[in-house]
């Protein structure tokens, strides 16, 4: 929860492009001396020569999970705690204290082999399986988002297009809302996304170290091979959800989270 009041970082027209879009991108989210300590950490864990590009033998090298240190001030940045309460409602999300796991981008000519389009899932199933908890490919996501407010894109170091910068599916989270009402609370999984919004324009998660993109939960995004010449580090943490999104409230006291769900919704009444 934000400790401290600070002047609104989001503005009307950006918090309509996030319920329209289904993101958003901070600049300067967090200062670029953090990403540099952090990609410092990291190196440390890679098998590789971070000076010698003949050692970069995989297209993607997966890190553990990371706490304390760098990771969390950068995941409580005054401006994040505001633009999350703006987008999620104060009191409503989950403070972080790291970032999860990375994975590292290489340049090189093989395909990563986990560039399909998906939504990142956000609970286990409850089917009474105990290996459906570990299980991640069982895991779920409803209608109302159980346990997940945002999907973050952290960028630990400088993105461009050719740096395999995360593909996104513009206000393709309006199609998975209008996917994901049938099956209620339940939720769905094994999903195979595709299709969910091909027709929809692609943006791409480029920006400079510090840069954070705040993504709806449902948005359809991909992976993509890495064609630059530094290594890409990136996280995507979710960000926690504290009190559930409800799509019906009598006060009328929305969310924008809430709001793209709702239109999402809509739209689809209406073109039925």
């Amino acid at each position: 929860m934000t400790d401290k009041t600070y002047p609104p970082v989001l503005s009307a027209a950006d918090i309509e492009m996030f319920i329209e879009n289904g993101f958003i991108r901070i600049d300067n989210a967090f200062p670029r001396e953090l990403a540099k300590q952090a990609r410092d950490i990291m190196w440390r864990d890679i098998p590789c020569d971070r000076d010698d590009p003949s050692t970069w033998t995989h297209p993607v090298i997966r890190l553990p999970g990371y706490g304390g240190g760098p990771f969390a001030a950068a995941a409580n940045t005054p401006v994040l705690h505001q633009a999350f309460d703006q987008l999620v409602g104060k009191g409503r999300w989950m403070r972080r204290d790291g970032l999860g796991s990375f994975p590292v981008r290489f340049p090189h000519t093989d395909d990563p082999g986990d560039a399909g389009w998906h939504v990142d899932l956000s609970f286990a199933g409850e089917t009474g399986n105990p290996d459906e908890r570990s299980d991640f490919s069982a895991w779920r996501v409803n209608v109302i988002s159980r346990d997940r407010a945002l999907l973050m894109l952290f960028l630990f170091s400088d993105v461009g297009e050719e740096d395999a910068p995360t593909r996104i599916r513009v206000g393709s989270h309006k199609d998975m809302a209008r996917y994901l009402a049938p099956a209620g609370e339940a939720g769905r999984s094994h999903m195979y996304l595709e299709q969910m919004g091909a027709e929809r324009p692609q943006a791409l998660a480029t920006g400079a170290a510090g840069t954070v993109y705040l993504c709806h939960p449902f948005l359809v995004q991909a992976a993509q091979m890495h064609r630059g010449k530094t290594p890409r580090f990136m996280a995507q943490p979710a960000l926690g959800l504290r009190h559930s999104f409800a799509l019906e409230r009598a006060d009328g006291d929305y969310c924008p989270v809430e709001v793209a769900i709702r239109r999402g919704l809509a739209e689809g009444e209406e073109a039925g």
